[in-house]
């Protein structure tokens, strides 16, 4: 871990004094322990930026909205705003772990289809439709069984 210096002899040797934290900062005061002068620092948490890697191999940054909205089309009327809100913070926190910044768009739609199942099935069954591009009513219903014979229904 780097150690802070103090502004005025450079001393590697300071310590936290006072802090105060602020929604999105954390304040504090240190001391020298060489030459007592003191002086102020703020620690702010660096925003990992995620970059999507599309299908056809574009890059763009992550957009949570557009993730979001997935979410809410296919839980319309069956997921609280709140529920939401929670499953995009998890799958946002997924990304944001993964082991690079860059994410294939594939791997977003997994994350989405696998939070989705675990919290609805009919919202899940809404979105696969459409991420999985069925083509006509025989995938549909073989996504409908696969649901129906892992969770004994609907």
């Amino acid at each position: 871990m780097n150690k802070i210096k103090c502004p005025f002899c450079k001393d590697s040797e300071t310590k936290v004094v006072d802090s105060r934290d602020s929604e999105d900062q954390t304040r504090r005061r240190r001391e020298c322990e060489k030459c007592g002068k003191r002086f102020t620092t703020y620690e702010k948490v660096e925003n990992i930026n995620i970059l999507v890697i599309k299908k056809d191999g574009r890059k763009e940054p992550f957009n949570r909205e557009k993730m979001k909205r997935g979410i809410v089309i296919a839980g319309s009327k069956r997921i609280s705003d709140e529920r939401i809100e929670y499953i995009a913070d998890e799958i946002e926190n997924k990304l944001k772990a993964y082991e690079s910044n860059e994410v294939p768009s594939q791997k977003i739609g997994e994350e989405v289809m696998n939070a989705l199942k675990k919290e609805d099935k009919i919202a899940y069954i809404r979105f696969a439709s459409i991420y999985k591009n069925f083509e006509d009513l025989d995938e549909f219903k073989g996504e409908i069984e696969k649901v129906l014979k892992r969770k004994g229904g609907i």
